[in-house]
């Protein structure tokens, strides 16, 4: 479901490009993408006219300057790059943003005043740069932009900028002049591996209308100097930021795109081969061509923020990510994973998707709810140490605020929308009672380090290799709740998580932690460092089996200087960073396995100064479907043994936990989800009681506890009773939707 922009203004038009049209954002993706066009779409004919068009001599090979390596080898997912300081202002770090626009310049102010009023801070700009725009048109625009930055810098708001990267939509373009049919689109389309050209008339997706061609445009064509050149003019408008929407291979009506000539080109100068003919998982070079595209939409990205430093060196980008941790990535080509090393001021607004177009979180189960948590978790790791802002979608003013708390609790910034639109908060005072929240304590909550001792690993090779099917995972249940329209799922039980070995297996790792109340992070693979590892003393490895060469390396170090991993699954490390069989495992030599050799159901295995531990079996799917018992301790007993957490909870196991350090002082942030149960019901919200235990430091002793939330009318923090039991601390507390809990010691 995600991308969908919708508003009520009035649909602009190159003959009124001082109007503003509705937002884009948030496919509805029922019956679409894995190769599923709507019956309604109307696509024009392709296959023989796109090979016309030669690729130009820059655009083949120039992407890869600087980043991985050209090679006949693919270059190593493991990678490492060299991330540059990373000068990231306050009112980045710190964000609240909301969506902005205005229909006239009369309007502008009016418009930033409602926002000031509302605690917002950094303003999204969204107008009309979503459609087809002549020269002169997008220069007078631009002008009405520098004028509206002006005045919203004079409010004290920032104002970052949003551009479609890869879309452009003509107006009337169905019957009328468009970008395909009487300017470059041709040309510069995106095009399946039929030839198929990325192209589509009103209908199929809500942001479009009826009678509006969208065209989805190749980032090795000709398009990517026309749009980095544009990049360039509103960088020179003022604006704070610039915020690319979804660079990626559209698969709304065809899948695997980009095989146009530009494409093509890119490839064979990238890894030396000819384009697959067929989307075919057996099929090597099908399965290079999956990995390549991740690659080529990194550079395309870098390539954006690059653009807007030339006019502005301190402007920042915030690329709109939709793709999350399950398999929306692997058909879209955009991994956010890819972009957390990337030196400079480029960082990622994650659009977190909901259950419910027009419901929410509010049929949530409580499974569903952990999902919700992980795509958050996600977000926040695959961000790196740059901020990660991220969208929070609601319906009404209580799920929203609830889902609201576990984005800010994973250390994302919020972005408040409601659900499906993106102009709008779901409730005003709810949006101005947060983000004066999130003001208040914004040091607090976003200035201390993670200590989690527990990592779980997201393999992206292994999300795209691993028994790759129809559904994308985003969540469990995929069947919509009686009377509930524009179900995430669209009641298809392939959508759902569950019915994926790799993801249903990641997940439920991340429920039995959740559940467990244990502090844990999400670690990317992409990039990956010994650095990232060595905080951690335990690694889950839910499921692996697709890793390179220089990942298992990191991880063999891991373990070797004296980390216990636990890997799951029926081909540890069988396969490489491609999905090749491997003639051995990886880590054959930590696992104490050989893949010629029966699989034990479980084993340990001691490797240097560390501890493997293997489980045959997918006892994270078991747990994410069963919430047994058995299979929480298959993942949870090495965790307990190597790295039983500082802070416990005491309390229903659906209160998410996280802890974080600043200073002296231990933050924790607690989440209350007790009203979501193991089926879909009606939405209410009611207070849960627990008891927050920190262990303290050798020698240290409590000097303060405070307790702020923003469920009351006062956010500040407030001393809190506790108690002092040998090395223990205790702090018996209510939780209303959410708590920060901040223990000082000295």
């Amino acid at each position: 479901m995600p991308e969908q922009h919708e508003g009520t203004e009035q649909h602009a038009t190159p003959e009124r490009p001082g109007g503003s049209r509705p937002g884009r954002r948030r496919l509805l993706r029922a019956g679409l993408g894995a190769g599923g066009a709507l019956a309604t779409v109307r696509l024009l004919p392709g296959g023989t006219a796109w090979a016309d068009a030669a690729p130009g001599t820059d655009h083949g090979t120039a992407q890869y300057d600087g980043l991985w390596p050209s090679s006949h080898n693919v270059a190593p997912r493991t990678a490492t790059t060299t991330t540059a300081a990373q000068t990231w202002p306050d009112w980045a770090r710190y964000a609240r943003i909301a969506d902005g626009t205005f229909n006239e310049p009369a309007d502008m102010q009016s418009y930033i005043d409602a926002l000031k009023a509302q605690e917002v801070s950094v303003i999204e700009l969204d107008t009309l740069l979503s459609d087809w725009l002549t020269d002169a048109q997008f220069a007078a625009h631009m002008a009405e932009v520098k004028q509206f930055t002006g005045l919203a810098h004079a409010t004290g708001l920032k104002v970052v900028m949003y551009y479609p990267s890869l879309e452009l939509i003509s107006p009337g373009g169905e019957k009328g002049r468009s970008f395909y049919k009487n300017d470059q689109g041709k040309n510069w389309v995106q095009r399946d591996l039929t030839g198929k050209p990325n192209v589509f008339y009103g209908s199929v997706v809500v942001w479009v209308d009826p009678g509006d061609e969208s065209v989805w445009l190749s980032p090795n064509s000709p398009w990517r100097d026309y749009y980095l050149n544009r990049i360039k003019g509103v960088a020179a408008t003022g604006v704070d930021g610039i915020w690319p929407d979804v660079p990626i291979y559209f698969d709304g009506v065809l899948s695997w795109c980009d095989a146009s000539t530009w494409g093509a080109a890119a490839f064979k100068a990238d890894t030396g081969l000819d384009l697959p003919k067929a989307a075919n998982f057996a099929d090597p070079v099908f399965r290079r061509y999956v990995e390549w595209r991740h690659r080529n939409l990194l550079r395309f990205q870098l390539d954006i923020a690059e653009a807007g430093r030339s006019v502005n060196p301190d402007l920042v980008t915030f690329v709109e990510t939709v793709s999350m941790d399950y398999r929306y990535a692997t058909s879209i080509g955009l991994d956010g994973g890819y972009l957390r090393q990337a030196p400079g001021a480029v960082s990622q607004v994650w659009e977190v998707d909901i259950l419910g177009n027009y419901d929410g979180m509010r049929h949530a189960t409580a499974s569903d709810w952990v999902c919700l948590v992980s795509m958050y978790k996600y977000a926040r790791a695959a961000s790196g140490t740059k901020p990660a802002w991220a969208f929070s979608y609601g319906w009404q003013a209580d799920d929203a605020s609830l889902v609201m708390s576990q984005l800010i609790a994973a250390g994302c910034n919020p972005y408040e929308v409601k659900t499906p639109f993106k102009n709008d908060t779901a409730d005003a005072a709810m949006r101005t009672r947060m983000y004066r929240f999130v003001r208040i304590n914004q040091a607090k909550l976003y200035d201390p380090v993670s200590i989690a001792q527990v990592g779980v690993y997201h393999s992206a090779p292994s999300r795209d290799y691993v028994a790759p099917g129809e559904g994308n995972g985003m969540y469990v249940n995929a069947t919509a709740p009686a009377g509930i329209a524009d179900w995430w799922g669209g009641d298809d039980p392939q959508m759902s998580c569950a019915s994926l070995s790799w993801l249903g297996e990641f997940r439920g790792a991340v429920k039995a932690l959740v559940y467990a109340h244990v502090p844990f992070d999400t670690v990317p693979s992409p990039g990956l460092t010994a650095e990232d590892l060595a905080r951690f003393k335990v690694l889950l490895l839910p499921n692996l089996q697709a890793v390179s060469d220089t990942e298992a390396a990191l991880l063999r170090g891991f373990v070797s200087a004296g980390g216990t991993i636990v890997i799951t699954g029926p081909a540890p490390t069988a396969l490489d960073e491609l999905g090749g069989q491997r003639s051995e495992f990886a880590l054959s030599d930590v696992l104490g396995l050989r893949k010629a050799d029966p699989l034990p159901a479980t084993k340990q295995n001691s490797y240097g100064s560390g501890s493997c531990w293997y489980v045959k079996a997918l006892p994270g799917l078991s747990y994410l479907t069963k919430t047994d018992q058995a299979s929480a301790d298959q993942l949870l007993t090495a965790v307990r043994q190597s790295a039983p957490p500082a802070v416990t909870l005491a309390g229903d196991r659906r209160i998410f936990l996280d802890a974080r350090r600043l200073g002296t002082d231990t933050v924790v942030h607690l989440v209350n989800f007790t009203n979501f149960g193991d089926t879909p019901a009606a939405f209410h919200s009611s207070p849960a009681n627990c008891t927050l235990s920190y262990a303290l430091p050798a020698g240290a002793s409590v000097t303060a506890v405070t307790v702020a939330s923003p469920d009351g009318t006062d956010p500040a923090p407030k001393a809190a009773p506790y108690t002092v039991t040998g090395a223990t601390v205790s702090v018996p507390l209510t939780v209303a939707q959410y708590s920060v809990v901040t223990i000082t010691v000295g």
